[in-house]
């Protein structure tokens, strides 16, 4: 059997905190919740073998040497922040230095591997500019330029993207051009100047934003998604839907190059 490709996935988690009110009294609680289950169930029994290391887990354990990114044939960014990757514990609490995880993953790009930009409310710029990445060096590898303020895109009425591609793109095959409707995206333009490909955008009607860019960064591959793999953006109709398995393969496909 041949041995799987192997991919990290980073981020897709959060803990919720909540107090209960009841009447004189109160208590707290908390909840933790994992939001890539439609990817992980998308990639079981496929060429590729994931890696999920939630959000609360890759401050200490996102790897910190250029041999700890090269374990993995591509990195999945999806709805964690800068911040994170930026601040190790032991530059948090001791005031050490340790290698920018920022520069190691452009790196890790530019000699070879592959990186999938997933949106939410903590990717490219997010809710209230938190997420931080315009300006950082996984922004000079994205196929796309991030705006500089809070760029979430809410659209509660769902709008249909609209693919543009060519329907033989390696990721694109087979997905036809009836995709299910999405809730939101993360504003961004497409960079100037280089290879980027635009496949698929929202409707001129809703401003003709981009929703997949595809494009390269030295001798790695890197494809940008501004919506979610999960929800709340992506609803339960468009993970149950026969193409989001075959989607997420074979962007993985391209970007490892085992495919086109």
């Amino acid at each position: 059997m041949p041995e799987k490709t192997r991919v990290l996935l980073v981020g897709e988690s959060w803990i919720s905190s909540a107090t209960h009110y009841k009447g004189w009294d109160h208590f707290g609680s908390t909840t933790f919740h994992l939001g890539a289950e439609p990817l992980v169930e998308a990639l079981a029994d496929s060429a590729f073998d994931l890696t999920y290391m939630p959000a609360h887990a890759a401050a200490a354990d996102f790897p910190l040497t250029p041999d700890g990114l090269e374990a993995y044939r591509a990195i999945i960014l999806s709805d964690i922040g800068a911040n994170t990757i930026l601040l190790h514990p032991d530059v948090w609490v001791h005031s050490r230095r340790v290698p920018n995880r920022l520069k190691l993953i452009r790196d890790y790009v530019a000699g070879g591997g592959g990186l999938l930009k997933v949106g939410g409310y903590l990717s490219y710029q997010g809710i209230n500019g938190t997420a931080r990445f315009r300006g950082t060096p996984v922004a000079d590898v994205l196929p796309v330029d991030i705006l500089p303020y809070d760029d979430r895109l809410e659209l509660p009425e769902g709008f249909q993207p609209e693919v543009v591609g060519p329907e033989d793109h390696p990721i694109l095959a087979g997905l036809g051009r009836d995709w299910p409707p999405l809730l939101g995206i993360n504003e961004v333009t497409v960079k100037a100047g280089g290879d980027a490909r635009l496949l698929a955008r929202l409707p001129d009607e809703e401003g003709a934003h981009p929703l997949l860019v595809c494009g390269t960064h030295g001798r790695g591959r890197v494809v940008c998604w501004t919506s979610d793999i999960g929800p709340h953006w992506l609803p339960p109709d468009f993970a149950s839907w026969s193409g989001y398995a075959r989607l997420w393969r074979q962007t993985l496909g391209w970007i490892t190059r085992a495919t086109g």
